[in-house]
């Protein structure tokens, strides 16, 4: 009993490793695989087209949040990638549609409703 009363902070100290430990390796093993990452790319060609029709044009950083918090909401382990990751991928996305919107009329006439 006396080894724990002078050995306290020793105790506390190991569990907070152990804490911290056992967080990264949460988040190391949360990491998307890339079957999950394919998905959510093509997901993002909706959720862009979708926020474009939304929120229209010179509103890239309101759009990229609203795609963000939407892609956060339908796919929980996309908090634990960078965000400029994210950016990067909803940058393909863009230039997808942007692809979409000059050789298909459907495309442009979904958007301008």
């Amino acid at each position: 009993m006396e080894w724990l009363m002078n050995n306290w902070f020793m105790l506390v100290a190991l569990g907070a490793v152990l804490v911290v430990c056992f967080m990264a390796a949460k988040k190391w093993l949360g990491k998307p695989t890339a079957e999950q990452i394919a998905n959510i790319k093509e997901w993002l060609l909706l959720a862009v087209t979708e926020a474009e029709k939304q929120l229209g044009g010179g509103t890239g950083q309101l759009k990229l949040r609203y795609v963000y918090d939407w892609a956060v909401e339908r796919f929980a382990w996309v908090a634990v990638i960078p965000f400029g990751t994210f950016a990067e991928w909803v940058d393909e996305a863009l230039a997808e549609m942007k692809k979409q919107l000059a050789a298909n009329e459907a495309v442009k006439a979904y958007i301008e409703e």
